[in-house]
Order: C-alpha cells, then sequence, then structure tokens
C-alpha cells in the first residue's frame, strides 16, 4: 500500500489529467520524477502512443546534478520533438510541484524550441 505521500500526489495527479490531454496536433508532455532519476515522454492520447522519450540515464552524465541531469533531459525531448515536427505540446507535471527539476525541465525544454 502506498504512502500518504504517494496517494496525495496521485490525487494531484488525477485532478490534472481530468483536464489535461494530449491530441495529434498537440501531445502531452509528461514527466516521471524519482529520487535519483528524471524521465519525460511526448504521448498523444487519442491513439494511446509515445511519439517521443528521454531520460537522464541515456542523455546526461555521472557529473550533474539532479537539476542539471533535469535541463539536459528537457533539451533533449525538445530536440526529439522538433526532429518530429511537433512544436506545440501540453505539459503535465504528473502530480509534481511545479519547481526545481520540474521546472528545469520545463524551461530547458522551452529555451529548446518547445511551446507550451
Amino acid at each position: 500500500m502506498a504512502n500518504q505521500r504517494q496517494k496525495t500526489r496521485l490525487r494531484r495527479k488525477m485532478r490534472i489529467r481530468k483536464k489535461v490531454t494530449g491530441t495529434a496536433e498537440r501531445p502531452r508532455l509528461t514527466i516521471f520524477r524519482s529520487n535519483k532519476h528524471i524521465y519525460a515522454q511526448v504521448i498523444d492520447d487519442a491513439s494511446a502512443s509515445s511519439l517521443a522519450a528521454a531520460s537522464c540515464l541515456k542523455v546526461a552524465g555521472d557529473d550533474l546534478d539532479k537539476t542539471g541531469k533535469a535541463k539536459s533531459v528537457g533539451a533533449a525531448i525538445a530536440s526529439a520533438c522538433l526532429d518530429k515536427g511537433i512544436k506545440q505540446v501540453v505539459f503535465d507535471r504528473n502530480g509534481y510541484a511545479y519547481h526545481g527539476r520540474v521546472s528545469a525541465l520545463a524551461a530547458a525544454a522551452r529555451e529548446a524550441g518547445l511551446e507550451f
């Protein structure tokens, strides 16, 4: 059974997901944040398919801190989207607070040319 912090995040996640959906024209950029790593994925909810993905396991080096890894993942997901012709996305913070690594990833994706 999940602890109270996880239950609270899942409740926030469900509130967000009621309002945020991805389409083919504007897919959903969702993130997952663990204690050590951060993952980003661009999803078309209409066809239930993942269009692009990036994680700090493949993108960032071990010499970066967690915020630096999040910035590199944000830049990588933006370049993967732009290569596939995706310019606009809907940001899904997945129940996490919009600060720290989450905001660093979003800022790096915006700087790399992704619009949301």
